[in-house]
């Protein structure tokens, strides 16, 4: 979710559910060696529980990163072990290593030794012709060893040459089966699931089978997915929010990130979706992107994106 899932992003989903565990986007361990540490960890106390998600894959950066995503409060530390991009092979990070399933798991016990945090790891099916499900057993197995208890799958395989990363979100078949597979025969550990799952429904069918799912595109293309999250899988009584107090919270926060000089189109990003399918949705997304990018833009764009939508329920009424 590299170029999604930040700060703002982030900031946005927790107003829409309070249990789910959010993800960072991939921070690389070269970004905190050599980079701006505040800028690529901090974030808002009301973003907990949040994981970081790191890019590596020289143990001792990657024990050096792990201090840090601790020391700065995090909840988690997650190796991506799934990123199938040309630019991140080239470092030897994502996809790649699950070729050299002992390093990830030297990089794991590294982590481990640093933090007291969970460390996990975010890993596909296989790379490549990787079709069968012993090498993908053989990689959880060795990771595992390396002390990792939880594993988040993306239950395609990555192709690491000759497909685009969206070619690879797309292109691999799903093989839910495989995952299925891997927690009933490893019930020791923790398996989530994650790869083209688009409804509340499909969450519940999987986890039927394993022990969590990761939604991605889904939650944020058509974020109000993530409002039934908490009473449906979680089992939170606490009554659903509204798109109307979901606007009320981001308003408050878009006011705060303005005053702290933070441009309106970056709180916005992520918004776009929140009347997807509604009256008014297709309204309030050109009111954001017209008016949020432009270098004045104020609460008033909040504003009339959620009258426009207002007006488009009364004449639907």
């Amino acid at each position: 979710m590299m170029a999604w899932t930040d700060r703002h992003c982030r900031a946005f989903h927790r107003l829409l559910s309070n249990r789910a565990l959010l993800y960072t986007e991939m921070v690389t361990t070269g970004a905190l060696l050599h980079g701006d540490v505040e800028r690529h960890l901090a974030f808002g106390q009301s973003e907990h529980p949040v994981a970081l998600q790191l890019g590596g894959s020289d143990p001792a950066e990657l024990q050096h990163s792990a201090k840090l995503a601790q020391d700065w409060g995090y909840d988690e530390v997650n190796l991506n072990v799934g990123c199938p991009s040309d630019r991140v092979q080239r470092g030897k990070i994502g996809a790649c290593l699950m070729g050299e399933p002992q390093l990830v798991a030297d990089c794991v016990a590294a982590m481990r030794d640093a933090v007291d945090i969970p460390v996990t790891v975010k890993c596909r099916i296989g790379i490549d012709r990787q079709d069968a499900y012993e090498p993908f057993a053989e990689f959880i197995d060795t990771v595992s060893r390396g002390g990792c208890e939880v594993f988040i799958v993306h239950a395609r395989k990555a192709w690491l040459d000759g497909l685009s990363p969206k070619e690879n979100r797309e292109v691999p078949p799903l093989r839910y089966d495989m995952v299925y597979r891997i927690k009933r025969e490893r019930p020791d550990l923790t398996i989530v699931i994650n790869g083209g799952i688009d409804s509340i429904d499909a969450c519940n069918d999987h986890l039927r089978h394993v022990d969590g799912v990761m939604l991605g595109r889904a939650a944020y293309q058509r974020p109000w997915l993530l409002a039934g999250v908490d009473s449906a899988l979680f089992g939170d009584g606490r009554p659903m929010p509204t798109r109307d107090a979901v606007m009320g919270g981001l308003r408050d926060y878009a006011a705060q990130e303005l005053a702290a000089g933070t441009a309106l189109k970056h709180v916005v990003k992520p918004v776009f979706g929140l009347y997807h399918g509604q009256p008014g949705g297709r309204m309030f997304r050109r009111v954001l992107s017209e008016s949020g990018h432009a270098p004045d833009a104020g609460l008033d764009v909040l504003d009339d994106a959620l009258a426009a939508v207002k007006l488009a329920e009364q004449k639907a009424a």
